[in-house]
This record gives C-alpha cells, sequence and structure tokens, in this order.
C-alpha cells in the first residue's frame, strides 16, 4: 500500500539520524494492523510523551484524532500529516515549541516531499521568541506576550531585548538592545525607531527571576543555568526539604524552570527526602565527596557542627557552586527547621542564529 511504503521509507531515514520511531498501522487490509481507534492511539502517544506524531493519510483524520488531546503549546507534541504519496509535510500543531516546523523540513528532505509550514513568523522570516527560547534549551513565560512580540514584528514594529546573561551573534531585525528598566541602549549599527526613547511596550527578557519585567508587556526566556544546593538532618521529611527548598526560590525570586540541578554532599547520596525532590522536580541529584567541596574557591558560611558530621564546614553553598561549574552565588545559605539551602548561577551565553 502507497501509505505504507511512504511511512516506511520515512522510518528508516529517520532512524538512520539517530531517531526512535515506531511504526503503527491502522487498516482493514493489512493483518497486523493496530486494533484501537486511531483517536484512541493518538491519546497514548499523546500522555506517553513523545516528542512528535507523525499521520500519514488525510489531514482530517489526524484532526478530529488529535482534538480531544490538544492542552496547550507549551506541552503539545510536535504532529504532522503527510499524504500517503509522501508529497506533502504538513506541519499541523506545535510548529515552534514542539519542533514540528524543524521536524516537517526534516521529514520533506527524506522523501523529497512539498514542506507546507503556515506559522506567520516563518512565512516572513521574522524573529520567534518561542523557537529562540527552544533553541537554546530555555523556558519561556507570559505566552500572551510572546504572541504581542510576534503580533509587533509581523506589523513592522520593534520590540525590546534585554539580558542577564551574555549573548552571542547579530541581534535580529526588529529587536532593540535595552537596559534592565527597558530603556533603550545604544548599539552600533542599531537604531530604535519608536516614538522616544521610552521603553517599548513589549520585548523580551531573558532571566531567571520572575520580577524582572522590563517592558509593559515582558516574555521571559528562563535558561536552566542554577544550581540549589542542600543539607539536611538525616531522614528529614521529604515534605520539610520540599518547603525550604520552595522557600529559598520563593524567597530568591527565582524560577524552578532556571534550576538545573540539586547538589549536596556524598553523605547525603541516598537521603529519601532530597531524592524526592529531585524526583518530583524532575532534575539531577549530585553529590561530592569531601575532599572535591573543600576544594571550592570562595567565601563560604561556615558551620562548626557541620563540620564536625561532614568534615566539610559548609555542604549547600559550596556543592551548589561546583555543580554549577565554579559559578557565582547568588544566595547565601539559609537555615530552616534542619535543612540548610543556598543558590549558585553558573556561566551561559545565549546565542542567536
Amino acid at each position: 500500500m502507497t501509505g505504507l511504503e511512504t511511512g516506511e521509507k520515512l522510518q528508516k531515514a529517520l532512524q538512520r539520524e539517530g531517531d526512535i520511531v515506531t511504526l503503527a498501522k491502522k487498516s482493514r487490509y493489512l493483518p497486523d494492523s493496530m486494533v484501537a481507534s486511531t483517536s484512541q492511539w493518538a491519546g497514548e502517544q499523546f500522555h506517553s510523551g513523545m516528542d512528535g506524531v507523525i499521520f500519514i493519510g488525510a489531514c482530517g483524520i489526524a484532526v478530529r484524532s488529535i482534538a480531544p488531546y490538544i492542552v496547550g503549546k507549551k506541552t503539545d507534541p510536535a504532529v504532522l500529516v503527510i499524504d500517503e504519496c509522501g508529497k506533502f509535510v504538513i506541519s499541523l500543531l506545535s510548529g515552534h515549541l514542539g519542533g514540528a516546523n524543524e521536524l516537517a523540513l526534516r521529514c520533506a528532505t527524506h522523501l523529497k516531499a512539498t514542506p507546507v509550514v503556515t506559522t506567520a513568523t516563518d512565512l516572513h522570516s521574522r524573529f520567534a521568541v518561542d523557537v529562540f527560547a527552544k533553541k537554546n534549551g530555555c523556558a519561556i513565560f507570559h505566552m500572551k506576550a510572546a504572541k504581542e512580540a510576534s503580533a509587533a514584528l509581523l506589523s513592522g514594529e520593534q520590540i525590546g531585548f534585554y539580558s542577564e546573561f551574555p549573548w552571542e551573534g547579530e541581534l535580529p531585525e526588529g529587536l532593540v538592545l535595552c537596559d534592565s528598566t527597558g530603556k533603550p541602549v545604544s548599539m552600533s549599527g542599531q537604531k530604535y525607531t519608536g516614538q522616544s526613547a521610552e521603553r517599548p511596550e513589549t520585548g523580551i527578557a531573558v532571566t531567571i527571576h520572575k520580577s524582572c519585567l522590563p517592558f509593559p508587556n515582558t516574555v521571559h526566556v528562563i535558561p536552566p543555568v542554577a544550581v540549589l544546593g542542600m543539607g539536611c538532618r538525616k531522614e528529614k521529611k521529604a515534605a520539610a526539604i520540599l518547603e525550604a527548598a520552595e522557600n529559598c526560590l520563593e524567597e530568591a525570586d527565582l524560577y524552578k524552570e532556571a534550576l538545573c540541578s540539586i547538589a549536596s554532599i556524598d553523605l547525603k547520596k541516598e537521603e529519601p527526602g532530597l531524592l524526592a525532590l529531585a524526583k518530583e522536580w524532575s532534575l539531577p541529584f549530585q553529590t561530592f565527596t569531601e575532599e572535591e567541596l573543600k576544594a571550592v574557591k570562595g567565601e563560604f558560611t561556615p558551620s562548626k557542627f557541620v563540620k564536625k558530621i561532614t568534615g566539610v564546614d559548609n555542604v549547600c553553598e559550596r556543592s551548589a557552586v561546583l555543580a554549577s561549574g565554579e559559578g557565582t552565588l547568588i544566595r547565601k545559605k539559609t537555615g530552616r527547621d534542619g535543612v540548610t539551602t543556598a543558590l549558585a548561577a553558573g556561566n551561559r551565553r545565549i546565542r542567536f542564529e
């Protein structure tokens, strides 16, 4: 059958590139056809955390199959539709954050087909903040502001750009470099064409802080650069550890999505509460030896009690700095109910392609 041949051809091509691809067949003419309906199968794929779902067949079937499971662009997987002859590859859902546009281009290349991408920023070759966030491995918040940013760029307006981190590459057309207050700053070759030197109405902030709002409509792009260093009494309840971690982030004005790991001393590598926190927040849990922590350079809050128990004068601050790649301590040790916390941020550069 033509559709099956197209599917098998694409499966082999994607697998050669290292993708894991499962081919499900649904046809009364195939002896190994799946029993579940197409809609049931689609729901299973959405709930399994698949990166992408590709339908080979009619677009209407795909739309009806996925409709009950669509949640939002930040969580939905990429969905493509390819006609059974392999002539057109349509990016149907999650073109940017889900990666459907990029996947459609890849598949079209393998099939020598025509890619169909309908997102406006792609059609007009405009900067897209959600693509920028995805390519830099960042989370994105304030999606309403993101839509307003795209609308402004598509209408020929300029939007602001502020970053707490160094950036590389050329600032895309339509973006104006601004300071932390949203005021445009001079940059070689750049001119702000707004009505005044006041801050743009809409802009992007690359930040780890929730209160960083340089513009009235600010899109937050959050790089995962921070490490939460922790220490605790033996067999401390998971609820108390979670509360301490949440309080630490709240008091530091930090997004949870800014974290890349949790760190401590190797004496705590099997500590149930710390392991539970890492699992709940889907973060790696790194531990270091006494010697490794002692070797960390910097000034840290000493504790005679901690040194007596662990051999090192401070666990949370030292482990946070070490796990962040010898980064900067951004929140010193805080002790609360038998749990200590600290935060460090590593070096990170944002890149424009």
